[in-house]
Parts: structure tokens; C-alpha cells; sequence
């Protein structure tokens, strides 16, 4: 495994960990429609989408 995907794996695990710690409710709800978006672009080697739907899913918890 490069040290990017690496990078990404734990960055997507990290971001799903805290979407399923969250208690229930929208901003969880939000959160996790984030991660799949994030998901759905690392699937299509989209680096830059991913990136900023994680953020927008850590944002969502804050």
C-alpha cells in the first residue's frame, strides 16, 4: 500500500469512527450523507472530491 492510500484509508476511517460515534440526529444525519459522498468519489479516484466531502462531514459534526 503507498503511503497515500494509506493517507486515505485512515482519513476515511477516522471521519466514519466519528460519524458513528455521533449521537442520533441531523447533524449525524448530514455527516454520513458526507462519508458515502466521500466513499462514492474515492471509488472514482476523485482525491479532491473525497477530500472536501470529508471535510464537509467533520464539519457537519462539529
Amino acid at each position: 500500500m503507498t503511503p497515500e492510500a494509506k493517507e486515505i484509508s485512515v482519513k476515511l476511517a477516522s471521519v466514519r469512527a466519528a460519524c458513528e460515534r455521533a449521537p442520533a440526529g441531523p447533524q449525524k444525519a448530514a455527516a454520513l450523507k458526507h462519508y458515502r459522498l466521500a466513499e462514492l468519489a474515492q471509488s472514482e479516484e476523485n482525491d479532491t472530491e473525497m477530500y472536501r466531502q470529508l471535510d464537509a462531514a467533520k464539519q457537519a459534526l462539529a
